[in-house]
């Protein structure tokens, strides 16, 4: 596990301990960031984040601040290592949180259109996925910019089309037993 590109190129990043985490393997994280292109003064949210990885080469990349969620505490230590190893503590964020805590009182407290890219790789067969976009979906406006998406990371068993009203999947991919969704909001016209 390692940054791929940026300014903490070639950086090995340290695992969570125990098997409560499933890391994105490094050919799947570089496909995504060819699908997503520059993310150059972008800020995101990187929930259920464990290792913090994807957060970490968007920060590489140029993202001028990623907030971390994980509730796990071990992640946490696992995360602000990785941070300090890659010197790119200055532009995180680290919470230990619920992830759904988290959203609920990021919204209360107004921080509308706040992120570029929400990053959303949960547990996998727990149906968490769905109720965080569940979630998401009910006012993307309060956590997203106008242009701002949702990617989810999921195994693709736990794939299935989800009843949205203001967000929409318009891409998915898929490597080996790891599938990218990319969500963008309807327009309002």
């Amino acid at each position: 596990m390692r940054v791929i590109s940026g300014s903490a190129r070639g950086s090995r990043l340290k695992r969570v301990p125990g098997d409560a985490t499933r890391p994105i393997m490094d050919r799947v994280k570089e496909s995504l960031f060819n699908i997503l292109g520059k993310v150059d003064g972008e800020v995101w949210l990187d929930l259920f984040a464990g290792t913090g990885q994807v957060g970490i080469e968007a920060l590489s990349r140029g993202a001028d601040e990623v907030v971390f969620i994980d509730k796990v505490r071990q992640a946490i230590k696992t995360i602000e290592a990785n941070l300090k190893t890659t010197r790119l503590q200055e532009r995180a964020q680290v919470v230990q949180a619920d992830a759904f805590d988290y959203l609920n009182r990021s919204a209360v407290e107004g921080k509308n259109g706040r992120f570029h890219l929400i990053y959303v790789a949960p547990p996998q067969y727990l149906g968490l996925w769905q109720q965080v976009m569940d979630v998401l979906d009910e006012r993307p406006s309060a956590w997203l910019t106008s242009a701002g998406i949702v990617v989810v990371q999921i195994d693709p068993k736990e794939y299935e089309s989800l009843t949205l009203q203001n967000l929409s999947l318009y891409d998915s991919r898929t490597y080996g037993n790891t599938q990218l969704c990319f969500y963008e909001q309807l327009s309002e016209d």
